[in-house]
């Protein structure tokens, strides 16, 4: 039986990820890892899915690679869907050396007991934030070099640097997805989107950071997962692909698309200071993808935000 481990399963996209591919695949067993942080909540994934005989859960830090041996020989996993990571770029200026160690290290022991335990695929779940910003008028590809700009983006970088690393020198059968900012139901509220629905609903004031023109390229939570399914079961080893929805908006449009999908008025806005090193414009391009593997997303931004709105309506 092929058996998944899905690292940090009870975040934003791990339990989107879930909530599908538990029940399309009765098949495939799945073992959900996750530390359970302020980020991870069981009941993010649906109650079918939880109750599904090929799903399992398991409470362990990646780090702690004595928990994570344990819980390998209990399962022999065959092959893993890493999505664990320290995610918010605030909290990695406030703490660099945690972000290191969850998302380098922890990805370093996992990789190291994937060769200890002979598995199959390794796939990555990276961010397109480890290639630094990009000028008003380029994209992204795979090709571009790694530059990060924040703790963040760096130690994600280790990360997927590691992964091709373990690759070349150990033969490790990895694949790596790069995706652009994910939107959708079970986001925390230290996000953008879900926290500005959040103090739009209760009339407070959102904080806005610069003047607002820092661009991002949108990507709906359920087609990221999709093209991860897609890259795991049928890309060639050894490959990268970027992942993006095509929906670029500045900080300043999203908040006005909340407000006016929320019938707020922009007085609730609030310019503050900007964050240390914060990367103007993120843009992907995701031609490779679309062309090896036929992916492009479904959900177009004006249905996918609608959908999100609703799915935090409290």
């Amino acid at each position: 039986m092929q058996t998944i481990v899905v690292t940090g399963g009870a975040g934003f996209i791990g339990s989107n990820f879930l909530s599908k591919y538990v029940l399309l695949f009765p098949e495939i067993k799945f073992v959900n890892i996750d530390a359970l942080t302020y980020a991870g909540n069981i009941e993010k994934i649906s109650p079918e899915a939880r109750k599904a005989s090929n799903y399992s859960f398991e409470q362990a830090d990646i780090c702690d690679i004595e928990d994570m041996r344990s819980i390998y020989r209990k399962y022999q996993p065959t092959d893993v869907i890493h999505f664990a990571a320290e995610s918010h770029v605030d909290n990695s200026i406030r703490n660099p050396r945690l972000f290191t160690e969850v998302n380098t290290l922890g990805t370093n022991i996992l990789l190291d007991l994937h060769r200890e335990f002979k598995m199959n695929r390794f796939h990555y779940i990276s961010t397109d934030e480890i290639y630094g910003d990009i000028p008003e008028s380029g994209f992204f590809t795979e090709e571009t070099p790694i530059a990060p700009s924040s703790p963040y983006s760096a130690s994600k970088a280790g990360g997927d640097i590691l992964t091709q690393a373990y690759g070349r020198t150990f033969g490790v059968n990895y694949t790596i997805t790069r995706c652009s900012n994910n939107y959708g139901a079970n986001q925390n509220f230290i996000n953008l989107i879900p926290l500005f629905i959040s103090k739009i609903q209760k009339d407070e004031k959102v904080p806005l950071y610069g003047d607002g023109s820092n661009i991002r390229d949108w990507l709906y939570v359920e087609d990221h997962c999709d093209a991860i399914w897609e890259v795991f079961t049928r890309a060639e080893k050894s490959s990268i692909y970027n992942v993006g929805g095509n929906n670029e908006y500045a900080n300043l449009e999203i908040t006005q698309i909340l407000l006016e999908a929320m019938g707020k008025w922009e007085d609730l806005i609030s310019f503050v200071p900007d964050r240390p090193g914060h990367d103007k414009r993120y843009a992907i391009d995701a031609t490779k993808i679309k062309n090896e593997l036929g992916w492009t997303p479904k959900v177009k931004f004006e249905e996918g935000i609608v959908r999100t709105v609703k799915s935090y309506n409290v």
